[in-house]
C-alpha cells in the first residue's frame, strides 16, 4: 500500500508525542498515513511489550492510521548496520511514502539520534537499484522519499519549519494518553518516571504553544529538514504563510 506520509519512529509513542498533529491534520486533508515502530519499547520502566502493543493499537485508531507495524528491533541495542538498514529499506519500499518523518537527530534518549541516522541512511539506500529486498518472495522496486524530516523531541532544537495543528491538538493529546502505562499515570505499583508525571504532558502542550507562537497560531509542531525546502513562486509562498 502506498502512503503519502510515513513515520518511522524508534519507540511506540514517539510518533504521537512529536508528530501526531501532522498525522491527524494530513488525514483530515485526505492523505494516507502510517507508522512503523522500530522497537517494542521493551526497556521502558513501566508497562510491558503486551501493554505497549495494545496502547499503540488504540493510539493508531485515534490517529486514523492506514497502517501501523512494528519491526521488533532490540530496544536500546539496535545498530545502524546493513541488517537493520535492510529492514528499514523494506518498509520504505513497501509503503513508498512521498514524505518520511523520523526521530530527532540528537536527544536525551540515545535511541532517538541513532534511529534518525539509521532511517536517513536507509532512505537514501532505498533508492539504489542494486540493493535487492523482497517481501513474500517478490522483489521490491527501489523507492526514495522526496523528503525526510526529523521531528523535535525532548531537547529543544530549532525547527526549519512549523505546521499549524491547532484544530487537532485535543485529538493528539488523546492519542498520547492512549499510552496509559506511560503518561500521567498514578499507578503506585510501578515507579514514577521522567514521562509519567503530569508535568511531562504539560511540557508537550507548552512546546506546541511555543511552536504555534512562532507563526501566530495556538498550537504547532516543528520539524527539521536537511534538504532545502523551496516554493515554485511567491504566490505559493504567500498562500502557505498567510
Amino acid at each position: 500500500m502506498k502512503l503519502d506520509l510515513l513515520v518511522i519512529a524508534v519507540h511506540p509513542d514517539d510518533a504521537e508525542l512529536s508528530c501526531g498533529g501532522i498525522l491527524l491534520t494530513e488525514k483530515n486533508n485526505g492523505k494516507t498515513t502510517g507508522v512503523v515502530d522500530l522497537t517494542q519499547g521493551e526497556l521502558g520502566t513501566r508497562g510491558t511489550i503486551e501493554t505497549r502493543k495494545l496502547e499503540a493499537e488504540a493510539a493508531a485508531k485515534i490517529l486514523r492510521l492506514d497502517v501501523r507495524e512494528n519491526l521488533q528491533m532490540a530496544d536500546g541495542f539496535f545498530t545502524n548496520d546493513e541488517a537493520h538498514q535492510r529492514k528499514v529499506i523494506t518498509s520504505i519500499r513497501k509503503y513508498r511514502p512521498d514524505i518520511l518523518f523520523c526521530n530527532a537527530p540528537s536527544d536525551r534518549h540515545p535511541d532517538h539520534g541513532r534511529s534518525a541516522q539509521l532511517v536517513e541512511d536507509a532512505s537514501f539506500l532505498s533508492g539504489l537499484v542494486k540493493i535487492e529486498t523482497s517481501v513474500d518472495g517478490k522483489l521490491q522496486e527501489p523507492w526514495r522519499p522526496k523528503y525526510v524530516f526529523n521531528f523535535i523531541q525532548d531537547r529543544y532544537l530549532a525547527p526549519n519549519f512549523v505546521i499549524d495543528i491547532s484544530d487537532v491538538m485535543e485529538q493528539k493529546l488523546e492519542a498520547i494518553k492512549a499510552y496509559g502505562t506511560q503518561f500521567n499515570s498514578p499507578n503506585l505499583n510501578e515507579p514514577q518516571t521522567y514521562i509519567s508525571t503530569p508535568d511531562f504532558l504539560d511540557s508537550v502542550i507548552y512546546r506546541s504553544k511555543m511552536m504555534g507562537k512562532m507563526i501566530g497560531v495556538k498550537y504547532a509542531e516543528g520539524f527539521i529538514s536537511s534538504k532545502m525546502i523551496g516554493f515554485s513562486n511567491f504566490d505559493a509562498f504567500i498562500k502557505e504563510n498567510t
